[in-house]
């Protein structure tokens, strides 16, 4: 059967000239918990894969989508200063 979990990919810029990892300084936190939530993800691919159809087109991989709201959710404790 075809696999319908979407890679984990990194994209290439697709706007911009300079990457996301160009403009992070290096001593950044989010550095650190990037690597951190990669590596518990990673783990958690055995689990995705049970989760996700096994027919129909590919979909976003789950590993993303967490990505994603992690980086709201610190965006937003930043903000408001907490």
């Amino acid at each position: 059967m075809a696999r319908m979990r979407g890679t984990d990919d990194k994209p290439a810029a697709m706007f911009s000239y300079v990457s996301a990892d160009e403009r992070i300084p290096r001593d950044h936190p989010l550095r650190t918990i990037r690597t951190f939530v990669d590596e518990i993800l990673r783990d958690m691919t055995r689990e995705f894969d049970a989760l996700c159809a096994t027919h129909r087109h590919p979909s976003i991989p789950p590993e993303r989508l967490l990505r994603a709201q992690l980086l709201q959710l610190f965006s937003r404790c930043g903000a408001s200063g907490a």
